[in-house]
């Protein structure tokens, strides 16, 4: 024992001790060494003595702690007097240097008495039995937020004699690894949620070089006979500015000189520590930078892949990082898999869901007609929502929104069999109280034929005729259109619920009578599915409410702004489909004009040219024009880029506003992203957009999506 065990004042006597060693390897802390403080301190007051009277066996520890760059920890008789080395100081931060000497009771405050400090070195130094423990975390600076993480080796030094002395520890910091555990378990939750390849590789990209700390890192997988890659370098702006917009995919050929390609085609994981591996490939200093990469296959039974990470550096992959690493890329084969599946289910759903909703709108010289439609659920699913506008026999415009119950093949199925059925109907007598009759007699016989009562079909159908604007309604069980009013002579527009006599809904037999109404000049008649207003413990009135403020508040009549807005007027989520259709009564003939886009470099200028000469020949003031073209420059270079097909650009311009519209053709679930490599990324389109324009959207349709703005024109003269 300290003071009574063969070593201290009442001990031996060894040979003075004048000089202890002074640390070199490994010193970082600021301010005087430890072996100097050990040295300078008066131990006579302590129950070690002096240090000119420590035993032999004790000087030796106390030697090699202060010498070693590891952190090392000595706690010395029944009082476990505390000394350590520089390294170690380092872990006690703010208790430095006033621990050194003092019982550690005192010396470590309320950290002593956490399980995993003073409860084990008690242990090892009353039992003389070694204990190695796993990481765990004692945070002497009460005041920082991330406590760092030690595996610890404890044992006993003794005496000269034999006695127990102390207990010696040993810290390795293990702080990185548990942040890459952590992080690891970061991305398992965060792959959860990624539906498409798309997401995927954004949520991997980030995971790789926060973690990682990379030059350079690659995910690819398979496409056809070939493979395609994003790549993210360090220091480089991300083509993902805005989260909306999906990264940037060049394509490569199956070589087997390309690491990734090798690692996908062989399902082996390399490792080069120093060299220039991606020599034979490279397509720019950065890649030819690289001096150490880690190539994991991404392999599952529908998918090749690879993800490759790498340094500027000469850098040794140590096993801990080579499990991890291979550990990750198993997650990410997996959670590829799940988005190749998710985007080939979609796809096919949402091209079933749109090949029979109608492809193109009628046009009209002094009614515009705009319409759209959302997947809910988790839009993996055909849902049993349409809408439908056509010109009947007489030049009368028949319009139409339904819901079918369900959301699966069938509902769709018995969806388009009753929009095909009121077509047929609306051409032979278009008055709606015959139409609805004769698809009540329909839905009766579906549900007749299934042996199935549960066969739900709502609707709203009306008649409208160009000549003056009167629009003939009449319901079966759906909600209630809404009319929103243009204000006249300066007052503000107003909006309100169409009066249309309730129905019955299809198949139960119903008599349905007609409500009438007249779009004036201005005016526009919005029709919606109960996805728009239906919420999750809500009254349906909210969400009708929420929804006539919100057409009441638009800044204009414009029915793709309505239609918009309508999408996004009620709070929260909804598990629905959601389709809307707006038809406006326009105050004045717009002027129009459309062009093609190919995909190709030079298209983004071809529409600048074209845009302005346009404009200018309309007559649109020069501020206008300007915010306009940048805008549509922006939109035409993301519709090449990422859909990989031509684009279709179409401005109308009206006494309110200009809108503009860029439609690609690429198919939705599809990520095939052709020339990418040939065109620059413009993250940030849609934030200009959002920036420049009075309102915007976007619209899926049958064949691909369409990004639109709006500017308004009020108030400024145009020649």
């Amino acid at each position: 024992m300290v003071g009574s065990g063969g070593y201290g004042s009442g001990g031996l006597h060894p040979s003075p001790i004048t000089t202890l060693p002074a640390q070199t390897a490994g010193t970082q802390h600021t301010g005087l060494g430890c072996a100097t403080l050990v040295h300078a301190f008066d131990w006579s007051g302590t129950s070690l003595g002096p240090i000119t009277g420590w035993d032999p066996a004790v000087r030796a520890a106390v030697e090699l702690v202060l010498a070693s760059p590891v952190p090392m920890l000595l706690t010395i008789g029944d009082d476990f007097l505390v000394l350590y080395n520089d390294a170690y100081a380092e872990v006690l931060d703010a208790l430095h240097p006033t621990a050194l000497g003092a019982p550690a009771a005192r010396a470590f405050g309320p950290a002593w008495d956490q399980p995993g400090l003073g409860d084990v070195i008690q242990q090892v130094h009353r039992t003389g039995r070694a204990i190695l423990e796993p990481e765990s975390q004692v945070q002497f600076a009460p005041g920082h937020t991330e406590p760092a993480f030690y595996t610890r080796g404890h044992s006993v030094i003794r005496s000269s004699r034999g006695a127990v002395a102390g207990v010696l520890t040993v810290a390795a910091e293990t702080t990185h690894v548990i942040h890459r555990l952590q992080s690891l378990g970061e991305l398992t939750a965060r792959l959860a949620g990624a539906l498409t390849i798309d997401d995927v590789t954004r949520v991997v990209l980030a995971y790789a070089m926060d973690s990682f700390d990379l030059d350079h890192c690659v995910l690819a997988v398979d496409d056809g006979l070939a493979y395609r890659y994003v790549r993210r370098i360090r220091g480089e702006m991300l083509d993902e500015a805005d989260e909306r917009l999906p990264p940037v995919w060049r394509r490569v050929s199956a070589d087997p000189a390309a690491p990734a390609v090798a690692a996908a085609e062989s399902g082996r994981a390399t490792f080069v520590a120093d060299g220039e591996p991606l020599n034979a490939v490279a397509t720019d200093r950065h890649e030819r930078r690289v001096r150490a990469l880690a190539a994991l296959p991404l392999r599952t039974p529908s998918l090749r892949g690879a993800l490759t990470v790498g340094f500027r550096r000469a850098h040794v992959w140590l096993p801990a990082e080579r499990a991890l690493l291979k550990a990750a890329a198993e997650l990410v084969a997996q959670a590829a898999e799940r988005a190749r599946r998710f985007e080939a289910q979609h796809g096919t759903a949402q091209l079933l869901q749109r090949s029979m909703l109608p492809e193109h709108l009628p046009e009209l010289d002094m009614f515009r007609i705009a319409a759209r439609y959302d997947v809910g659920v988790d839009g993996n699913a055909a849902g049993g929502d349409f809408y439908d506008a056509f010109h009947l026999l007489d030049g009368r415009l028949a319009m139409v929104l339904g819901d079918v119950a369900g959301h699966d093949v069938r509902a769709a199925a018995v969806m388009g069999q009753v929009r095909a059925a009121l077509r047929a109907l609306a051409l032979t007598d278009p008055a709606p109280p015959s139409v609805l009759a004769g698809l009540d007699r329909l839905v009766g016989s579906l549900g007749a034929e299934s042996r199935n009562e549960e066969i739900f079909v709502t609707i709203v159908y009306g008649v409208l005729d160009p000549s003056d604007g009167s629009v003939t309604l009449a319901s079966a069980g759906h909600p209630p259109p809404v009319l929103r009013r243009a204000g006249q002579g300066g007052e503000l527009a107003t909006a309100e619920l169409v009066k249309v006599p309730p129905g019955a809904p299809l198949g139960l037999g119903g008599r349905w009578q007609t409500g009438t109404l007249r779009l004036e000049p201005g005016d526009t008649i919005l029709m919606f599915s109960d996805g728009v207003v239906e919420r999750r413990g809500r009254p349906l009135n909210d969400g009708l409410d929420a929804l006539v403020t919100a057409a009441a508040a638009s800044p204009s009549g414009d029915p793709r702004n309505l239609c918009s807005l309508a999408t996004a007027a009620v709070e929260g989520t909804t598990d629905d489909d959601v389709a809307v259709l707006a038809v406006e009564h326009a105050l004045a003939l717009s002027r129009s004009a459309t062009t093609q886009v190919a995909a190709e470099p030079t298209g983004p200028s071809r529409v600048r040219q074209w845009m302005t000469t346009r404009l200018r020949e309309w007559g649109v003031p020069e501020p206008v024009i300007g915010a306009a073209i940048l805008c549509t420059s922006e939109l035409t270079t993301n519709a090449l880029l990422h859909a990989g097909t031509p684009a279709q650009v179409h401005i109308d311009l009206n006494a309110e506003r200009l809108l503009v519209s860029v439609a690609d053709t690429g198919t939705r679930g599809s990520v095939i992203r052709a020339r990418a490599d040939a065109l620059a990324s413009r993250g940030r389109g849609l934030g200009l957009i959002e920036e420049l324009s009075d309102s915007w959207g976007t619209d899926p349709t049958v064949r691909g999506s369409t990004v639109w703005f709006e500017m308004l024109l009020a108030g400024k003269a145009r020649a």
